[in-house]
């Protein structure tokens, strides 16, 4: 079944800047929405951002508009997550998810298919 690997998490100062990767090995995500989902200690999990997969439609959680931007390229099979402005309240494992369809929902229970996380840490 489809694997995703994610990649690109830290530490990084208030004020920084990180840039997430999800990529698959041998299925092409060409077909599947990707959503970026986080989860902090002793918190709910929620959607970050994500995409449908032609790439046409996005949607971020309102505490993240303005500075983070979800992009694709089906070419060489990776959707990025390019965090920019962060705050200490951005720290949280992060986690990309993949939906077969072409539907940028943010809602987890969508998503059949998950990485393993990688953690972000802002932090002075």
């Amino acid at each position: 079944h489809l694997q995703l690997v994610e990649s690109g998490g830290g530490l990084v100062q208030p004020g920084g800047s990180l840039t997430l990767s999800c990529a698959a090995s041998r299925f092409t995500l060409a077909n599947y929405a990707i959503g970026w989902f986080r989860q902090a200690p002793g918190k709910e999990r929620e959607g970050v951002s994500c995409i449908s997969s032609s790439g046409s439609s996005t949607n971020y959680a309102d505490s993240v508009k303005g500075r983070f931007t979800i992009s694709r390229d089906n070419v060489k099979n990776t959707v990025t997550l390019q965090m920019n402005s962060l705050k200490p309240e951005d720290t949280a494992v992060y986690y990309c998810a993949a939906d077969y369809s072409d539907y940028a929902r943010c809602r987890d229970y969508e998503y059949d298919y998950w990485g393993q996380g990688t953690q972000v840490t802002v932090s002075s």
